[in-house]
């Protein structure tokens, strides 16, 4: 018991009320009566409490250990204990044994954390560090450790100072190459919780962690503004797309001896003005017009060595075509509303009134709205089976150039088919969500209108987005993406951020120029796109 006059406590049980008196009033009313300049200062002096109640408490659990004293509970070993009487972790258990084992492994460090010179955390470091030095050494370097972290040192500078004297110890032994290098201590494992998600734990040689290192700082950079990911968190990200990309490479057995896929992409317009494209177009259009001179044509012959060629038409979507036609539609309404009104003066009735439609009287949303309307009516009018693109490719080129078109729209389907991903990816060529370059090996296809909400597998509905993009941005922070007839995308995030791939609008005519260049006023809706845009059309890829 304390008596008058004495500082201290007498015993163990009297030192552990004084301890509970005195942990209580610091977080109440303690932590409460402290000023803000006093803020500072507590914390510090509580940290070196923490640091003296580990080693404290290190000292204790070492007795605990080395009399067995967990027996008399009907427990095999301290760690059980712990987690059984402590109501503790077994993770944390086994950390509390181990943190006793480097001390009494490391008595200089254990007293420079008692003293307060040194955190619990950097201990552990420096004990790791010299760990598999001879006691001798160990001693001596732990010492001049703790008295250069005494003196201000930085945890980089002690690093260096341990990295020396192991060199200097290596360079004294007789061999060596014979001296312990840690590979043998090299593991990795891998668990999984109930709700499966993963814990990893390991320890790795220093060729593997330079190698992981590369790996995260290339892969687990910022993708762009909108990434409010912290730095582990991206590395998680980056540690997955990394096996991801492993995966889809095939770096597995047996793959040697696979072919090698052509993707040969031929414009529209070069087949246009190839000869023969405009008798073959002039069929093309009495066959839709139900004429029976529509010509097929050849079959697919593969003519490649080692090779699989595909060939892909592409085009370019003009959209100042597209407000053309919207003039010619504009100028006919406005042709027929004259000719109704001179009509309904001559025979006196006002029935045959009509309004007339000036370009003026389309508003910038509306006329957009109709461009990509037309767009996309263009697009699926030359693009698919057996549509224009297909029959100058078929009627005009020789094999294995003419084969016969696969279908780019499956509706509903559990997989996203071989010709269907490689159109896409023609169509994006990387990630399409604005300002991304990740490549397509890194990037998934994504179903803008989910299939369970009706959306189809057709290049239409379907984009490529690289992990972040998919996984984080749209299924994880709820941002939503435009894919518009014209190939570009607007991504909408859910604190009303607006990205364009585009850049400012352009074209000719009243209100020419996408709306989508503004920001929507208020937030979006969550299913199709936003007010006065069009849903995006196919591409003619």
């Amino acid at each position: 018991m304390c008596t008058d006059g004495d500082e201290g406590p007498v015993t163990v049980a009297d030192a552990l009320r004084m301890a509970d008196a005195a942990l209580g009033f610091l977080r109440d009313p303690g932590a409460a009566s402290l000023l803000p300049a006093e803020l500072g200062g507590a914390l510090e002096a509580v940290g070196v409490l923490s640091g003296k109640l580990a080693t404290a408490r290190a000292a204790i659990l070492a007795r605990f250990e080395a009399e067995r004293a967990y027996t008399a509970d009907g427990h095999g070993s301290a760690t059980a204990w712990l987690k059984a009487r402590g109501r503790v972790t077994g993770k944390a258990a086994a950390a509390q044994v181990r943190q006793m084992r480097q001390f009494r492994d490391h008595p200089a460090i254990e007293n420079a954390v008692a003293t307060g010179e040194v955190s619990q955390s950097w201990a552990g470091e420096l004990a790791e560090w010299t760990r598999k030095l001879p006691p001798d050494w160990r001693h001596d370097v732990d010492k001049l450790l703790a008295d250069t972290a005494s003196a201000g040192a930085r945890l980089e500078d002690l690093a260096v100072v341990a990295q020396a004297a192991y060199e200097k110890w290596r360079s004294q032994q007789p061999d060596p190459d014979d001296s312990d290098d840690g590979f043998d201590d090299r593991f990795l494992t891998l668990g999984a919780t109930l709700d499966n998600a993963g814990r990893v734990n390991g320890n790795l040689t220093p060729e593997c962690t330079a190698a992981l290192q590369a790996i995260l700082d290339s892969l687990g950079k910022r993708a762009g503004p909108e990434d409010e990911r912290t730095e582990a968190q991206r590395y998680h990200d980056a540690l997955q797309l990394a096996c991801e990309l492993l995966l889809r490479a095939r770096l597995v057995p047996d793959r040697a001896g696979a072919d090698t896929r052509v993707d040969t992409v031929i414009d529209l317009a070069r087949l246009l003005s190839l000869p023969g494209a405009g008798e073959l177009q002039e069929a093309w259009l009495a066959a839709l017009a139900g004429e029976h001179s529509y010509l097929d044509g050849l079959d697919a012959e593969v003519a490649a060595c080692d090779a699989v060629i595909t060939p892909v038409v592409t085009g370019h979507l003009d959209l100042a075509v597209v407000d053309q036609m919207i003039d010619v539609i504009v100028a006919y309404l406005d042709e027929a509303g004259s000719t109704a009104t001179a009509t309904a003066t001559v025979t006196g009735s006002a029935s045959g009134r009509a309004t007339t439609l000036s370009p003026e009287a389309l508003s910038p949303q509306a006329r957009q709205a109709l461009r990509y309307a037309i767009a996309r009516l263009a697009v699926d009018l030359v693009a698919g089976p057996d549509r224009l693109a297909s029959i100058l490719r078929r009627g005009l080129l020789d094999a294995p150039y003419n084969s016969k078109p696969v279908i780019l729209d499956v509706g509903v389907s559990a997989a996203i088919p071989g010709a269907l991903r490689r159109a896409i990816q023609l169509r994006g060529r990387h990630c399409e969500w604005p300002g991304c370059s990740k490549p397509p090996a890194h990037c998934d296809v994504h179903h803008l209108r989910h299939q369970a909400d009706g959306g189809e597998t057709s290049t239409s509905n379907c984009v490529l987005l690289c992990q972040f993009h998919h996984d984080i941005c749209i299924h994880r922070w709820n941002w939503r993406l435009v894919l518009h007839p014209d190939g570009t995308t607007t991504a909408y995030g859910p604190r009303g951020q607006v990205l364009h791939s585009h850049g400012p609008p352009g074209g000719s005519g009243p209100g020419s120029g996408p709306p989508h260049c503004r920001p929507p006023r208020g937030r979006p809706p969550r299913d199709g796109p936003p007010k006065g845009h069009a849903p995006p059309g196919n591409q003619a890829a």
